[in-house]
């Protein structure tokens, strides 16, 4: 008797074990690349191309890993701050795997017109928007906060429920600017909210110069130096990165600064940004010179 009953928990016991829900994990990229055409691309020659170069391939062969990863989802977009996304390529807009998989694989239907094609499309693409578009100066923070909340770039956390399964999908958004962190726009007389140019940073250089403390302990100090936060839950979910291509305040020929390290142009357009970032509830800042 007691043999039968043993059988009987053990086999219970598995078939239980058996029917336990499993979670799965998983995330992916939402990589989303804004570019500043104002005359910043007539200043110093743009090294904007090679830098989008490499966060396309970054795109492919460390997100999408074609041939080695499978179902991934993951999506990168390009528009100037003038206009609406102009190209694109979402993996999201594949709903079968076999599908799916052949278009990252470049093979079936997608023999000549899958991922690898489709990577050259939009570089293509970025190129012809850089020679033809021009922005002679744009009100960038408000431009950027607009895309944002009406434009649909951000991707949202999702799952679905297979059986007792059920599978969370994360997205991380990364938005990369290209601009020169200078914030300059025409129409400065009528509205200086998000303004920050030359004379802004100035005075931050000026106050740091007469109080003796560094450009974060003066924005702590004056409130006026900083530009406004702009709350909004979606911020939480962006990972923004500004790629900074120009210094003025350096010469290129000579490789020297106008101003002492500490507050030079870059390093005060690093601060001004950082804290609004932070002030503003983004999920991270960086900032990259070069």
């Amino acid at each position: 008797m007691k043999k039968i009953i043993t059988f009987y928990s053990l086999v219970l016991l598995q078939f239980s074990c058996n029917n336990e829900s499993e979670n799965k994990y998983l995330t992916y990229q939402n990589i989303v690349i804004i570019s500043d055409m104002s005359s910043r691309l007539n200043n110093k020659p743009s090294k904007d191309s090679e830098e989008i170069h490499k966060i396309v391939h970054f795109f492919k062969d460390d997100c999408v890993k074609p041939g080695k990863k499978i179902g991934d989802k993951s999506s990168i977009s390009f528009s100037p701050f003038s206009e609406k996304t102009v190209t694109s390529i979402d993996l999201d807009n594949y709903k079968t795997l076999v599908e799916k998989q052949s278009f990252i694989n470049s093979t079936g239907k997608y023999k000549n017109n899958g991922l690898s094609q489709k990577i050259e499309d939009f570089e293509t693409k970025i190129k012809e928007t850089y020679a033809n578009t021009e922005n002679q100066g744009l009100d960038l923070i408000s431009v950027l906060m607009e895309k944002i909340e009406n434009e649909p770039i951000i991707k949202k956390d999702t799952s679905f429920i297979n059986g007792r399964d059920t599978t969370f999908i994360k997205y991380e958004n990364h938005i990369y600017i290209f601009t020169d962190g200078y914030l300059e726009y025409q129409n400065k007389k009528g509205n200086s909210q998000f303004y920050f140019s030359d004379s802004e940073i100035d005075r931050v250089r000026q106050f740091c110069k007469s109080n003796k403390v560094n450009v974060l302990k003066a924005l702590e100090k004056n409130k006026s130096f900083c530009l406004p936060a702009e709350k909004s839950n979606t911020y939480k979910h962006i990972n923004l990165h500004i790629l900074e291509t120009h210094e003025r305040d350096k010469n290129d020929q000579l490789q020297s600064y106008k101003h002492p390290k500490g507050i030079r142009d870059n390093e005060i357009l690093k601060a001004v940004w950082g804290k609004w970032v932070a002030d503003s509830g983004f999920k991270s800042f960086d900032w990259k010179k070069y």
